[in-house]
């Protein structure tokens, strides 16, 4: 699976989460190597870097700056799943790593 220029959008979050519907991640990889900027909705500006495993799946950091002006990070472990239209939907599991320390769980489809 290769996730150079896809485009996904957040459909769905918890509460805790900042990414909403109005928020848009641009993914590039090289190699096994994934990179991403998103911003939108509560986001100004946010970057991710991690890995695509043998089996799609992506283990990945992301930190961000907020409306509020506060830098924000986390980790975040995503599963795939190939929609019937043959987008990707990511299933992900994340837990911010500042003064938060809260987990959570969001879906992100892909935009074409």
């Amino acid at each position: 699976m290769n996730y150079n220029g896809r485009k996904f959008v957040s459909v769905e979050n918890t509460e805790n989460g900042e990414v909403s519907a109005k928020t848009f991640f641009n993914y590039k990889q090289e190699g096994n190597i994934l990179s991403a900027t998103y911003s939108g909705g509560e986001i100004v500006k946010g970057t991710l870097i991690g890995i695509v495993q043998e089996n799609g799946s992506l283990l990945f950091r992301y930190n961000h700056v907020n409306r509020k002006n506060e830098i924000r990070g986390g980790q975040c472990c995503s599963t795939p799943t190939i929609l019937s239209d043959g987008r990707l939907r990511l299933h992900e599991r994340w837990k911010w790593t500042d003064r938060d320390q809260s987990e959570g769980e969001s879906i992100i489809e892909e935009v074409k």
